[in-house]
């Protein structure tokens, strides 16, 4: 099937009204930097917002699995960078990672797994509906804060698949603690961790574990300054109390991102993961 490139699609939904979330509003073709890879910028929308994203999709034969890449940071800090997905792509996957809504020209303000968790929730129903995409449950990678929006999907959404959490944040209560360098950016964003904790419990996986429907693979560096390795020690505690299925590869010395050799060599680790989840689905289906 053709992929249409530059193309205004028909903003309608099926009864003529608001377009539905998950409807893509908008392919851009954008110049490719790598070799057999072809990147767009897809708008889509996301509770009646246009909200913009890169995928990048291997020029092989179609239609290829999907895969959903949350990001970390905030607005401009920790924004996708093409390098990082095309390595994803390079694994045989179409890759969409989200900008989060009010970035790079998308409507409304993300707010740190508030509300901008339904951009990666309706990410997932734009993917199975995308032609070089295969039917099936959309398998997520969420770095950093993009761990919460794909556990959050994980609790919340019937399409998502096996989540694989990189440097993640799994007790934001914890980040307020350890990131005083946060703490304005998360009093503004989420509330006061005292007068608001609920807001806090709410973006933190490791205080609903037993909602969390897919397996979890934990990746995370021993040395990260960021996200420090216990949050990864007590997602992995909670899971295991909670009798979900996960596996934890800890990488000794290394920090919140990695050497380009220890991180392709992650890299490997987790699409093999995430390959033997599907292959087992598969399995389960036939």
């Amino acid at each position: 099937m053709p992929i249409p490139t530059d193309t205004n699609l028909p903003q309608s939904g099926a009864t003529g009204g608001a377009p539905a979330d998950g409807t893509l509003v908008q392919r851009e073709i954008l110049r490719s930097l790598a070799k057999g890879i072809s990147l767009y910028r897809l708008t889509y929308i996301s509770q009646g917002l246009q909200v913009k994203g890169y995928l990048a999709v291997p020029d092989s034969a179609m239609p290829v699995p999907g895969l959903i890449y949350c990001r970390g940071g905030i607005r401009k800090v920790g924004m996708v960078r093409k390098r990082r997905i095309f390595s994803m792509a390079r694994r045989g996957y179409a890759v969409f990672a989200p900008f989060y809504r009010g970035n790079e020209g998308g409507e409304g303000r993300e707010d740190f797994g508030g509300e901008d968790r339904f951009d990666v929730h309706h990410a997932i129903t734009l993917m199975q509906s995308l032609p070089e995409v295969q039917s099936g449950p959309i398998p997520l990678i969420g770095f950093s804060r993009g761990a919460l929006m794909a556990l959050l999907a994980a609790k919340e959404c019937e399409g998502a698949g096996p989540v694989v959490v990189w440097g993640g944040v799994s007790d934001l209560l914890d980040t307020y603690e350890e990131r005083v360098d946060l703490r304005r950016m998360l009093k503004r964003v989420v509330g006061h961790p005292r007068k608001q904790a609920e807001c806090y419990e709410r973006r933190s996986p490791v205080c609903w574990v037993d909602a969390i429907r897919v397996p979890v693979m934990i990746v995370h560096g021993t040395a990260d300054a960021q996200v420090s390795v216990e949050q990864a020690r007590k997602l992995g505690a909670a899971l295991e109390r909670a009798g979900k299925e996960y596996t934890m590869e800890l990488y000794d010395g290394l920090g919140h991102r990695f050497p380009k050799e220890d991180d392709e060599r992650a890299l490997d680790a987790v699409f093999g993961w995430i390959a033997s989840k599907r292959e087992r689905a598969e399995g389960r289906d036939r």
